[in-house]
């Protein structure tokens, strides 16, 4: 009888985490369901973006950050948690409460920002405020795929905070206050989920100005779905998801969203009259205006060459991290010949004769 209470229960404990990954998959595919429902009531089941005004698009786009940044802070709180097993299991909690208190203390400063900006905008005139908004929601992006590229920042990044954890772990196993080490751990955890909140609040000032706290809202909503998902799937299921591909794709399309904004930002900083609006006449008929409300594309010198330069900075960026990295793998690689030769020529010579 205490075998078959023993096989029950291990089991049901085996059987939770396939539980908790079919409702995770289920909330997904509800999501989307719901959001072509939405979408069919809102546009008649066929959007025109000549009639949406950017604004599904701009959801998108606002989506996609969001999952990006979530998805950067799952990888890092996993890394975290991952050795936290056994005995240890219970300062999960701690990590789990800072990045809920972190959450919350994100929507604080979207209030905050919110209105600062909105006293800004009573003072300046919107085009420049929508313009100065959208120089820093394009640094910010910038320096987000900046990020990306950089493979020895997601080494070091992940290698900081699992270094603070083996400092505060250590700490308990010699003795130290359970409840220090419970406050510094929910300070990683703060930190964490705290510094992609505060990147994203920054983001979505100029989307808010320019379209309203409708398709933030549903950006966002879409982006935390798809978000809660992977981490259901990471912290309930325990699945290993092939987090560099996820990164990968959501980098590319981070580089498509870099490219529509800037195109964005040119357009609004020339009815600024910060900067000229020459035509190009000869590419008035082939850029249709649908291209200019979905991919911000216009048949101007300005907007084209601001958004060549983005790509030239994007492909910049990634070809310079190859080079280093090649050039450290080809450092990492002489040592290794130079001893390989150098014992060589250590080892006695058997002459024959």
């Amino acid at each position: 009888m205490t075998e078959f209470s023993e096989t029950s229960t291990r089991n049901t404990v085996a059987s939770g985490p396939h539980i908790a990954s079919r409702i995770a998959w289920i909330a997904g595919a509800v999501g989307v369901v719901a959001l072509l429902i939405w979408q069919g009531f809102s546009a008649a089941g066929n959007p025109d973006p000549m009639t949406s005004r950017g604004s599904t698009a701009a959801s998108i786009d606002i989506a996609v950050l969001v999952f990006r940044e979530a998805l950067e802070c799952i990888l890092v709180l996993s890394a975290i948690t991952a050795s936290m097993v056994g005995n240890s299991k219970s300062y999960r909690r701690p990590i789990g409460l800072g990045a809920a208190v972190a959450f919350v203390a994100t929507l604080i400063t979207w209030r905050i920002v919110v209105g600062i900006v909105d006293n800004i905008s009573e003072s300046v005139s919107a085009l420049d405020l929508q313009a100065a908004t959208g120089l820093l929601a394009i640094v910010v992006l910038l320096v987000v795929m900046n990020w990306f590229f950089h493979k020895f920042y997601w080494s070091g990044w992940i290698s900081l905070h699992t270094r603070k954890k083996k400092k505060l772990m250590k700490g308990a196993a010699q003795g130290q206050s359970r409840t220090r080490v419970a406050w510094g751990l929910a300070l990683l955890g703060f930190t964490s989920l705290y510094r992609e909140g505060f990147e994203v609040v920054l983001f979505l000032q100029n989307y808010r100005l320019k379209l309203g706290g409708g398709p933030v809202f549903h950006g966002v909503v879409i982006g935390l779905i798809f978000s809660v998902i992977v981490a259901v799937l990471t912290f309930v299921a325990h699945r290993k998801l092939p987090y560099k591909r996820m990164l990968i794709l959501t980098g590319v399309l981070l580089g498509v969203v870099l490219l529509v904004m800037v195109g964005e930002q040119a357009q609004e900083m020339q009815l600024a009259h910060w900067i000229g609006t020459t035509p190009i006449p000869s590419l008035e008929r082939i850029i249709q205006p649908w291209m200019g409300l979905w991919f911000a594309v216009f048949p101007t010198v300005e907007t084209l060459v601001a958004q060549g330069i983005a790509l030239a900075i994007v492909l910049g960026s990634y070809l310079t991290v190859q080079m280093q990295l090649a050039h450290q793998r080809r450092a990492a690689v002489r040592p290794a010949m130079q001893s390989d030769a150098t014992a060589g020529s250590l080892q006695p010579h058997n002459s024959v004769g």
